[in-house]
């Protein structure tokens, strides 16, 4: 041994790991500096650091091998190789890196966990139209220059070439701000299109600029001056103009799309632009969807019925249908057969209108789980949608039913790049996460989500949610809560997190009131599965004690669900609702037959969001009818798959429906092995 350690110290072998490691330090400290600036991916630095321990190694054996000769220098022959060998791992490593303007580093700036907007260096071609400032004395003309910023932000985002952010992305902004630079760099564009609109009567004035963000100069400016029997066809002329300042190709689609005026008829165009106002914001936040949906469709119908051959005006009528069917919710077959028949009417005037295909999309997706031909529809609508987010969020959000919860993520993350400050994909992204109880990632996208939407107070009780989920602590809801001004949409529109948030606290004569006071027909939960609002009701009644009024809605929710079960045999959610009015009757085997029929129509391997939380309902019909062991059964199977959204440590402990499980060993056992497999995500 002691031969050994002098033959090491004559070769000095320890003085060359040394220097090696201090190299190789100081080259990882370097690189991590370059991958932060260009927004290199971790992989990259990961793969430099496994290069660098097996270059360890062979500079131990070069060592090992110069002293063995004698000599301590490498020779100029060695130099030359190392550093051909050095600049050949560089360039590959350069080949490898993706930009920060490809997809992959976009991708990685947009990853979970970040709370800021990545700063990258922006694609030449990239453009964010920002709101358009309304010169109008009469403040009910905003509708138009929103509109038209729409309209002419539609019209850009179909070209190809161009990379367009979307308008949610851009609504929180000034129409001229001053620091334009930032703007542009949070929203990672190189230019910017600026524009005002005054409407006084029949003379409609809009003055647009577009305006390279870096340097501040215009690249191009222009004024239209027109009436409403003319204004058709100016986004066309804008995103032409547009299109040749930033030297965009244009297929010979493109073009002929662009160069398409939508109507002809003033008034239809008017009341378009009317109904285009109230549909975009629910379709920023699905919430408001019950507030919103009803004012947008009877303007759209009008803008249809003044210009027949409306084809934008007949999608939106059928995704504002879809919308109502979903998220109002009004799941009757009424509401989809008009979704349908606008969607069809819609294609037949225009086959290649990217908006009917992704309407039908939504008729097939939402109306019917047909998930591969909602997904073909889907493709159809990229060809001239190519910078359209919600395209992406929707086949995300597919992909995420079907079990594919990477895919998902991946494609919530594209929907990132093309809308980077709209609350829309962090809010996916974090019911992912909530999904596979990771709720201190979801946390972090949840507050992601209210710092870039122009409605923070939905997103933040998202978050505060989650928190419940997470830690069983209501404070946050009730401070989320309590934020809300009474009598505004967003609060309206939140009827079932009060109701919720006075059960889980066991205050069951404010959750009485907050359902009595709602004016909603259904509610549906965060897994998208609707229950009448009444059934709540009766829920409230009987834990406060009042059983005569319970027994009373139970029977009357149970005359109308056999009515609409007979009507929609189908339809999971009814079954459901059938179920608990049994179970609240007394009659055990119809509500378990009920509720388990619900839970066969929609299985987990049809459907892996909602899924869950048709077994998570049925749990709690076990336990009202009695049925505790067939209760445990299924939030055992619960706990074992990514149901977070619907079963968690803390909010089995914290909802009062579990209350006749409390004591039971094998219930206990069951919040112990949720939270083991939760505490990996702390």
């Amino acid at each position: 041994m002691n031969d050994f350690l002098q033959r090491l110290r004559e070769r000095k072998l320890v003085q060359w790991a040394l220097a090696y490691v201090a190299a190789a330090f100081a080259l990882i400290q370097v690189l991590d500096i370059v991958a932060q600036r260009f927004g290199w991916p971790e992989s990259i630095e990961r793969f430099a650091i496994v290069a660098l321990a097996i270059g360890f190694f062979v500079t131990l054996v070069l060592a090992w091998y110069h002293g063995e000769r004698g000599a301590q220098r490498v020779s100029g022959t060695e130099l030359l190789i190392l550093a051909l060998l050095l600049a050949i791992g560089g360039a590959v490593v350069w080949r490898v890196a993706p930009s920060t303007n490809s997809p992959e580093a976009k991708a990685y700036a947009a990853a979970p966990g970040s709370t800021s907007v990545a700063v990258v260096p922006a694609d030449r071609k990239s453009i964010a139209v920002l709101p358009f400032e309304s010169l109008s004395k009469d403040e009910d003309n905003a509708y138009f220059a929103s509109g038209m910023q729409d309209m002419i932000l539609t019209k850009i985002a179909g070209i190809g070439d161009l990379k367009v952010v979307s308008r949610t992305s851009t609504e929180k902004y000034k129409s001229h701000p001053d620091d334009l630079k930032t703007i542009a760099q949070q929203l990672g564009v190189a230019t910017v299109l600026e524009g005002s609109v005054q409407k006084s009567g029949n003379q409609v004035l809009i003055n647009l600029q577009l305006i390279d963000a870096a340097s501040d100069n215009h690249l191009w400016a222009e004024a239209y001056p027109r009436t409403l029997d003319n204004i058709f066809g100016v986004e066309g002329e804008v995103a032409q103009k547009v299109a040749e300042a930033l030297k965009a190709k244009l297929t010979p689609a493109e073009i002929a799309s662009v160069a398409k005026a939508p109507t002809q008829n003033a008034d239809a165009y008017d009341l378009y632009l009317r109904g285009l106002a109230h549909y975009n914001r629910a379709n920023d936040e699905y919430i408001l969807t019950s507030v919103e949906v009803p004012q947008a469709i009877p303007l759209f119908e009008e803008a249809l019925a003044k210009d027949p051959g409306f084809a934008l005006a007949a999608s939106a009528l059928a995704k504002a249908h879809m919308y109502a069917y979903w998220f109002q919710p009004d799941r009757t077959d009424a509401r989809l057969a008009t979704a349908k028949a606008m969607a069809d009417r819609a294609l037949e005037l225009q086959p290649d209108l990217g908006d009917a295909h992704y309407a039908l999309g939504l008729y097939l997706y939402w109306g019917f789980r047909n998930y591969p031909a909602a997904h073909e529809q889907f493709d159809i609508a990229r060809k001239t949608l190519p910078n359209n987010a919600d395209v992406e969020l929707t086949d995300a959000a597919i992909a995420r039913r079907q079990g594919r919860l990477d895919q998902a993520i991946a494609g919530f993350q594209r929907a990132a790049m093309l809308a980077p400050h709209s609350s829309g994909p962090y809010f996916n992204l974090a019911q992912c996460y909530m999904q596979q109880r990771n709720y201190a990632e979801a946390d972090r996208l949840f507050g992601r989500a209210a710092e870039v939407t122009a409605d923070p107070e939905v997103q933040l009780l998202r978050r505060a949610e989650n928190l419940v989920f997470w830690k069983g602590d209501l404070m946050p809801m009730r401070t989320a809560l309590d934020a809300m001004k009474r009598g505004t949409d967003v609060y309206t529109a939140n009827g079932l997190r009060l109701e919720q948030f006075a059960w889980w606290s066991r205050d069951f004569a404010a959750a009485t009131a907050v359902v009595t006071a709602d004016s909603a027909g259904n509610w549906y939960d965060a897994t998208n599965i609707a229950l009448p609002k009444r059934l709540y009701l009766a829920w409230a009644y009987a834990a406060d004690g009042d059983d005569a009024r319970a027994k009373s809605l139970y029977a009357e929710l149970r005359e109308k669900m056999q009515l609409a079960v007979r009507e929609r045999p189908a339809d999971s959610g009814l079954h459901l609702a059938l179920g608990f009015a049994d179970a609240g009757l007394g009659l055990k085997q119809e509500a378990i037959a009920e509720g388990r029929k619900a839970a066969e129509l929609t299985p987990v391997d049809r459907d892996a969001f909602s899924g869950p939380g048709y077994l998570c309902w049925l749990a709690k019909l076990y336990v009202r009818v009695g049925a505790k062991d067939q209760s445990i059964d299924l939030i055992e199977k619960l706990s074992a798959m990514p149901a977070g959204m619907v079963i968690s440590a803390a909010m089995l402990k914290v909802d009062p429906v579990w209350d006749p499980l409390r004591h039971d060993p094998h219930f206990q056992k069951a919040i112990a092995d949720i939270e083991g497999r939760s505490a990996t995500h702390e």
